[in-house]
């Protein structure tokens, strides 16, 4: 009988690490997480919702406990996803962003070289779309690719930039297999609400279920590639299943703005005009915004054969129906 590979996930308790385990899992492979602190919150939900996960305790800015945890779980893979991701949070906490969005990258892949599995562990990191800042965009109609500029317009993105270009150095300086995907806005159920789309679509439901009468936002016109992240995910492993290690975009090819995706999920609930249900807030505006995001997903379609499946449509369909449901089953 075959060893099950084994895989360790960084930032197991966010939406890709869920979508990931699922995936992994039903591959076949043998599934750790890396879990900060005895008391994380999010511990008995992750026990809960994917039993099959073997949880190890570490954090990204203690190196000892990743190297701990790359003996523990000898893996043939590590996805590292753990980030303090979100954007408007980085500007007010860019310290802590740096610590582990940066920094943390670096100590991920020292562990895998310090522990002799520079040659034989495979890493993915999580890059972002944050990283090219939305400027010079001086193609219309055409996305950012693994060869445009990168301008990274908050702290988020800064850091994200240092975690991409150390892991191509640990790749060329080492010979290492660490591939970057480059991945724009993905969404779906497992979003936590202080994202706008979830936090739209969880608003939505509570306001259909009459449990609250509005939703506060920042600004409206930013745009944005939204995908399913149960789709993106499937992109990362065939990212460390790739003969060579290299960058690749992930995207959908098209761009929406935050008045779409209200105007599509407040449609799932039969409401044409969504203006009298939202109030504007400036204190979530941000010091810099992006102001479009569109990518160019070629390289990984033709290499790859990486696809999305969900459609934009689709996307805020699934979230509505599952925010929805989730307070129809939490009533007794």
């Amino acid at each position: 009988m075959t060893e099950a590979r084994r895989a360790l996930i960084t930032g197991i308790t966010g939406q890709d690490g869920g979508h990931l385990a699922e995936l992994l899992h039903d591959k076949g492979y043998e599934v750790f997480g890396l879990i900060r602190g005895q008391n994380n919150p999010r511990r008995e939900a992750v026990t809960i919702e994917f039993p099959y996960v073997t949880l190890i305790e570490g954090d990204l800015i203690d190196p000892t406990s990743l190297v701990r945890a790359v003996e523990a779980s000898d893996p043939a893979e590590v996805y590292n996803l753990a980030a303090v991701s979100h954007v408007g949070y980085s500007f007010k906490n860019p310290a802590l962003t740096a610590d582990v969005t940066a920094k943390g990258v670096l100590n991920v892949l020292e562990a895998v070289r310090v522990t002799g599995r520079e040659h034989s562990t495979r890493v993915y990191q999580a890059s972002t779309s944050e990283m090219f800042g939305g400027l010079d965009y001086n193609r219309p109609g055409a996305g950012y690719n693994e060869h445009s500029l990168f301008h990274p317009r908050s702290p988020y993105g800064v850091a994200k930039l240092y975690g991409h270009w150390i892991a191509k150095n640990y790749r060329e300086s080492y010979g290492m297999f660490v591939a970057c995907g480059i991945l724009f806005n993905h969404e779906g159920e497992r979003r936590g609400t202080e994202f706008v789309t979830r936090k739209i679509s969880h608003a939505v439901a509570r306001i259909e279920r009459g449990l609250q009468p509005y939703v506060e936002l920042g600004d409206l016109w930013p745009k944005r590639d939204w995908g399913y992240a149960g789709d993106y995910v499937e992109g990362m492993w065939r990212m460390l299943q790739h003969p060579v290690p290299d960058d690749f975009v992930l995207a959908t090819g098209q761009t929406h703005s935050i008045e779409e995706f209200l105007t599509l999920a407040f449609a799932e609930i039969g409401v044409d005009d969504w203006r009298p249900y939202v109030k504007q807030d400036p204190a979530l505006l941000r010091p810099a915004e992006v102001d479009i995001l569109l990518g160019d997903p070629t390289k990984a379609e033709q290499e790859l054969g990486w696809r999305r499946k969900v459609d934009f449509p689709g996307l805020v369909r699934l979230m509505v129906a599952h925010d929805l449901q989730l307070i129809d089953t939490s009533r007794p």
